[in-house]
């Protein structure tokens, strides 16, 4: 048998398969393009963001009424008029004004300093090598199981010794770096940061600071946005150790809240008008910045 006698068989036209029937190819998603969302996608996403607003929507319905009309039966349900008078009230009771500054300063230097060391700390766990790093990082780790209450006594203490009480660097000071925060960055710049590309910066004559600045710093740039968003959030809305090291004379925004609780009949309108009035830099943070930290996020993930 020669080659010339074998017969091949004949190629089904395209689409086509026997007996008529059409064969159907597999879609494929050309790259940058979506998928398209179904209708039970939109169901699902409405209902998380229904019950997600529902606090902050009863929030600013509360700090709308009147103290009577919130301890009557059924709760209001819409907003009322007295919400710029309540929230007038607050502002004045609380002393919003000066808490607002202390809070603004205090959250945003513990959201660079942290974001910035953590980074530092990060990048040398990472991709440096020196002694005992394993054993220094599992240290770090180690610290995350502690509870912080723990601490409260020891660093009032050492903070009284520093002549520090009732000023902000008190609450500065303790968060200027967080475990968090460094293993965060660690894990992230793991695989982010590739090992070849610090290897030429460093074959083309960089210095250290320069390989931080141009090579570390961009690729963890993502990361440091999430975490940056983190810290100025807890920072913001951190309670404990600032009600401790601060009075109402030089407060946080959480620390002035706290005084609208106080006296013998607490006005509930007025205290939802204050935690309102607390909760907008955060909603107004998240509003202007959302935007470039998940774009940032996507960045990392392609690169990635």
């Amino acid at each position: 048998m020669t080659t010339s006698d074998l017969t091949l068989p004949q190629a089904q036209p395209s689409g086509r398969a026997k007996g008529g029937r059409g064969l159907r190819r597999p879609r494929v998603m050309g790259a940058g393009k979506q998928l398209d969302a179904g209708p039970v996608t939109y169901v699902v996403l409405t209902v998380f963001a229904l019950v997600s607003l529902a606090p902050l929507v009863w929030t600013a319905i509360a700090a709308s009424r009147t103290d009577r009309r919130l301890a009557e039966t059924p709760p209001p349900l819409w907003f009322g008029g007295n919400l710029f008078k309540n929230l007038q009230a607050a502002w004045e009771q609380a002393g919003l004004g000066t808490a607002m500054v202390n809070s603004t300063l205090v959250a945003g230097t513990i959201t660079v300093s942290t974001v910035l060391f953590s980074t530092l700390a990060g990048f040398a766990f990472a991709k440096l090598r020196f002694r005992f790093s394993s054993a220094l990082l599992l240290l770090t780790i180690g610290t995350m199981m502690i509870p912080p209450q723990l601490a409260v006594v020891p660093l009032y203490l050492w903070m009284s010794d520093l002549g520090w009480s009732n000023q902000l660097q008190t609450v500065v000071l303790p968060t200027l770096v967080t475990a968090f925060g460094t293993f965060f960055m660690r894990q992230y710049l793991v695989q982010a940061l590739p090992t070849e590309l610090i290897e030429a910066a460093r074959v083309d004559g960089a210095s250290s600071l320069r390989v931080v600045w141009h090579v570390v710093f961009p690729a963890a740039r993502p990361a440091m946005a999430v975490l940056g968003l983190l810290t100025f959030v807890f920072a913001w809305n951190d309670f404990l150790w600032p009600i401790i090291a601060l009075n109402q004379q030089n407060p946080t925004v959480q620390v002035a809240l706290n005084s609208l609780g106080t006296g013998y009949v607490p006005d509930q309108a007025v205290i939802m008008a204050g935690a309102l009035l607390g909760t907008l830099p955060l909603l107004i943070a998240f509003l202007l910045f959302g935007k470039q930290i998940v774009g940032g996020i996507m960045a990392g993930a392609i690169k990635g």
